[in-house]
């Protein structure tokens, strides 16, 4: 990764395409979107942020702020319109500060995941933070759009942890809760990014966990009953303890027989408790999974962080430090909800979709709900995706060459439109942490009309939606801060 030392970037800048690419995760958008930014400004202080605004407003030029580069469509750092923009590069602004006698931290909005997690560890082995399980991930988008991750099943979303927050509004002023009003307060805490200004700092409350958790990772084939063992799970997932996640990710892997290709669930697990209790946990709710104590394995939360993230435990910590991303690869994700148990002939038409694309790199997760995660009213934050949910679904697909990218995409394309009768509906609803601009967009960077932002506003907010958009005509009436899937106001 190159060193950032400077504040302002231009094309003519050497250094300008490895900074831009430095933390770029998906290949994709960049792959095809047709203008890269006129400057990408990577602020040391508030001040340089106040000063781009100010000039990106008065020369009619949109910005896109970046924290980790992880946007699933890339629209922070990318702009599939043909309208000029910078990019807004928080990478610099990331300290912590973590209190340990209020379990509170100060986080900057340029901040990963795994800075925050290694933070948190170096003051104390009891306290932890509910978010997401990838390192490199950033702070600023992860929060600004919910935050699921291992904990939520105890604790909830990582939005539902912050306390307080510094944004910097259209006007290029520094505002906090007090200053900012419960309404702004509330629209950031998972209305998702871009849309209400920039956010330079959260602060959340730390949660408690034991010393020790135990986590596994249990593989079943189809030849091993994965079907059964999915059609069971569906029935437990948000029913079991809420110390307990249980995650199932299906992908496709070689099969015994030569030259055959089959899917594999893996039963991704934390457990905030030791081996014992959970094994006592698994033989009254999931028996059928056949657990033993020797698939699992005992550590401290933050050795489960490295665990999740696909790191040896035995690695330093001090790998969630860094800010390369872990791989980079073509990729399309999208998602869903589901409020009824998917059928044995539901599933199997799954397999049968999946195993058609036998030469890519695919995946559906499963994540749970119950516990704290359905105890929290769908409008107390603007993620409403809350009680009545079994789960959660990821779809991914990834691949390697570009030549490859029209396939890919009519293959994902075609589970989705399958799954549409096992799913919620009116709306099909969806995680704006997993954006999907096949859902919608406005058109060549113009002002999204509130006709045409609300058919992905619904998926993702729901009836929040309204609230959402209200808050953003009294904050940005001009609507500055916008993108291909931000908030409008109604004037727009």
């Amino acid at each position: 990764m190159p060193s950032i030392s400077k504040v302002a970037y231009t094309p003519k800048n050497s250094s300008f395409s490895s900074i831009l690419l430095s933390s770029e995760q998906n290949l994709r958008p960049a792959s095809t979107a047709p203008l890269k930014p006129t400057l990408i400004l990577t602020p040391f202080h508030e001040s340089h942020i106040q000063a781009a605004i100010y000039c990106a407003k008065k020369q009619g030029i949109q910005i896109s702020v970046r924290s980790g580069g992880h946007d699933y469509e890339g629209l922070s750092y990318t702009s599939p319109s043909k309208h000029p923009f910078v990019i807004v590069d928080l990478r610099n602004l990331s300290s912590i500060s973590i209190d340990t006698e209020s379990s509170t931290a100060w986080i900057q909005g340029g901040a990963t995941l795994g800075e925050l997690y290694h933070k948190i560890a170096e003051k104390s082995k009891t306290l932890a933070f509910a978010a997401g399980v990838c390192p490199t991930v950033g702070v600023g988008g992860h929060f600004s759009g919910g935050g699921y991750g291992m904990m939520s099943r105890k604790f909830g979303l990582a939005v539902d942890h912050i306390i307080d927050a510094k944004i910097i509004d259209v006007n290029g002023r520094i505002l906090d809760r007090q200053s900012m009003g419960e309404d702004l307060f509330w629209a950031i805490r998972g209305g998702g990014g871009g849309t209400f200004g920039i956010i330079i700092a959260w602060k959340v409350k730390l949660l408690p966990v034991p010393e020790i958790v135990t986590v596994f990772n249990l593989t079943k084939t189809l030849d091993q009953n994965a079907t059964q063992l999915l059609l069971k799970w569906q029935y437990i997932a948000d029913k079991i303890d809420p110390n307990l996640l249980i995650r199932p990710r299906i992908t496709n892997v070689n099969s015994s027989q030569n030259g055959k290709i089959t899917l594999q669930a893996t039963f991704n697990s934390l457990f905030l408790g030791g081996v014992n209790e959970l094994l006592s946990v698994m033989n009254r709710s999931f028996p059928e999974l056949s657990l033993v104590k020797e698939d699992c394995t005992e550590m401290s939360w933050i050795e489960s962080i490295l665990f999740f993230a696909g790191f040896a435990t035995s690695e330093s910590v001090d790998v969630l430090l860094s800010r390369t991303p872990l791989g980079r690869v073509y990729f399309k994700g999208k998602s869903d909800f589901v409020k009824q148990p998917i059928s044995e002939n539901g599933l199997e038409g799954i397999w049968k979709r999946m195993l058609e694309e036998a030469d890519g790199l695919i995946e559906m997760e499963f994540s749970p709900y119950g516990g704290r995660l359905s105890e929290i009213s769908e409008y107390s934050t603007p993620f409403p995706h809350r009680a009545g949910n079994i789960y959660m679904l990821h779809y991914a697909v990834a691949w390697n060459n570009v030549s490859e990218s029209e396939e890919k995409l009519t293959w994902i394309r075609r589970l989705y439109s399958y799954m549409a009768s096992y799913v919620s509906s009116s709306p099909r609803e969806a995680y704006v942490n997993y954006r999907d601009l096949d859902l919608g967009v406005n058109n060549d960077g113009n002002h999204p009309s509130y006709k045409v932002a609300s058919i992905w506003g619904t998926k993702y907010f729901k009836n929040n939606f309204e609230r959402l958009v209200h808050i953003k005509t009294e904050v940005d009436p001009s609507d500055f801060f916008r993108n291909e899937q931000s908030i409008p106001p109604f004037s727009s």
